[in-house]
């Protein structure tokens, strides 16, 4: 009973917070939940960032829904990657059952059903707001990084960002891209090294291959007009509450270099364009990455250590990431060490491998005398889950074995006419809808090759002017019996004048003769 008491005041002391949290389920001993110790979650300190773990249908992603629907409920904006297809269900309110009914029985809490406002949006051609930006805006050195080039070829991209600014050729879209590497690789190689130095074709070619391996992703309709302005993830309905952005990208299982693409450009540009906010009460914008796996899965070290950057930087704009994956180990080590908030659902320990994930979890959360915490990883029940984060003075709270409350929102998909009625409504959807192909380094490089190309074939069509036809006289005088006269008569001349001064040769040497 001692241990029982004491344990109740640790729960009760660790996550007691002076400001707005929530709450997001009761603690357990001994398999019994405990009304008495309530979990809850300062706000102050959701810009720390978070992990969601645990084996497949342990209930992950219905813990990234209860804590969204905390964050909206008090006014906290969220983004959410609906990788699955089973968070649009935020829109509508759930339904009371026994299993939930029995869960919140042993908490002494209430269930109330409830819809939650929502903007569905998209990477591809699924109804939502379309997400897009343009190669500009990514700029020379991320578009490297995410091609994965090295230090001749980052060389070469800048270059080409120079000459499109110097000469006021916008890049928009991804064919603006590779028609500007085709032509300083071949028509205007000679004019740009005149002016920005030697252009290496294998570079040129490197890039271009790495671009179309993007492009065989789905990048194109990504890469575009207009580009999404990330202000629009930072709105409250008119209630209130945290507009929920559900962004289905239940297609990017199979293109993982296109989903981290985006990750990428978008965490950049929060970054970019929040100003710094240093600690706020409750954080400005919350995102959550379910099966983050796959921004790292084929990220280069050069990309990793971009997010590592990024993720460090951001929290003092206000922002908050969540990463949702299946093995704490899916995240780099450098990544882990930074997120505040843990969230562990059970883990399987079917292999060698499996209990050697365990050994390391287990590691990295605080010692506790509650729990034998390599054997409960295994044994934790469907939306159960262990739970560590920093408290608003930075110091890690107790481990505890939680009984997580359950989504107040549906726990299920949208149907298609719910989708439409939603859409529908939205001015978002609106405002982004129609793609925008201005004028830009594709057409306007078309339209210089076409130029030069239409002078060089006048050049080679057009004849010169003919000659006039000569008259009688000329062509008498052009004839070769004419000619040999003339030559004749102006010896003959010659010779005479000569004799008359007295130079000819033949009298001039008697005389000469006649002196001696």
């Amino acid at each position: 009973m001692a241990d029982k008491s004491s344990f109740i005041e640790a729960v009760n002391s660790g996550y007691a917070f002076k400001g707005e949290h929530i709450t997001i389920g009761a603690a357990m001993l001994g398999g019994e939940a405990l009304s008495e110790a309530l979990v809850h979650l300062p706000l102050k300190t959701m810009n720390r960032h978070g992990l969601i773990a645990g084996a497949t249908g342990t209930g992950k992603t219905k813990t990234l829904q209860v804590i969204a629907e905390g964050l909206s409920s008090v006014g906290v904006p969220v983004m959410v990657m609906d990788i699955k297809g089973d968070l649009s269900g935020l829109a509508e309110a759930g339904k009371l059952n026994a299993k939930i009914e029995e869960r919140y029985a042993k908490m002494k809490l209430d269930y109330q059903p409830m819809a939650f406002p929502v903007e569905l949006m998209s990477l591809s051609e699924e109804k939502g707001v379309r997400l897009r930006a343009t190669v500009s805006e990514f700029g020379p050195i991320l578009i490297s990084k995410i091609l994965g080039l090295n230090d001749t070829q980052q060389g070469l991209v800048a270059l080409i960002f120079k000459y499109c600014d110097d000469n006021k050729i916008p890049l928009l879209d991804l064919k603006d891209f590779i028609k500007t590497l085709q032509y300083i690789g071949n028509e205007g190689k000679a004019d740009i090294e005149k002016e920005y130095g030697k252009i290496s074709t294998v570079s040129t070619g490197t890039i271009l291959r790495k671009i179309i391996e993007l492009q065989q992703q789905g990048a194109d309709v990504f890469f575009g007009e207009p580009s999404f302005e990330v202000e629009d993830l930072i709105r409250t309905s008119n209630d209130g509450r945290g507009i929920i952005s559900v962004l289905r990208v239940t297609d990017m299982q199979n293109r993982p270099k296109l989903f981290s693409t985006f990750m990428l450009q978008l965490l950049a540009e929060l970054y970019a364009v929040l100003p710094e906010e240093g600690d706020l009460d409750k954080p400005k914008l919350v995102m959550f990455i379910d099966e983050a796996h796959l921004v790292f899965q084929e990220a280069t070290s050069v990309l990793l250590q971009q997010i590592e950057t990024i993720i460090k930087l951001i929290r003092s704009k206000g922002v908050g990431i969540f990463f949702c994956t299946q093995n704490p180990q899916d995240v780099p080590a450098s990544v882990l060490s930074q997120l505040g908030l843990k969230v562990q659902h059970a883990l399987r320990a079917f292999t060698a491998a499996d209990r050697k994930t365990i050994k390391q979890a287990a590691e990295n959360y605080p010692e506790t005398d509650y729990y034998k915490v390599n054997d409960l990883i295994t044994e934790l029940g469907i939306g159960e889950a262990l739970i560590t984060m920093l408290n608003e003075k930075g110091i890690p709270t107790p481990l505890v074995h939680t009984l997580l409350t359950s989504p107040r929102s549906r726990m299920d998909i949208l149907t298609d006419d719910e989708i439409n009625q939603l859409t529908a409504k939205s001015y978002l959807v609106r405002k982004y809808a129609q793609s925008v192909d201005r004028e830009s380094a594709y057409e306007i490089l078309t339209t210089k090759l076409d130029e030069a190309q239409e002078k060089s074939v006048e050049k080679a069509t057009t004849k010169p002017p003919p000659k006039p036809q000569p008259t009688a006289i000329e062509k008498v005088l052009d004839s070769p019996v004419a000619k040999q006269v003339q030559r004749t008569a102006a010896t003959i001349i010659t010779r005479s004048l000569l004799g008359a001064l007295g130079l000819g040769g033949r009298s001039t040497t008697k005389k000469r003769t006649g002196w001696f």
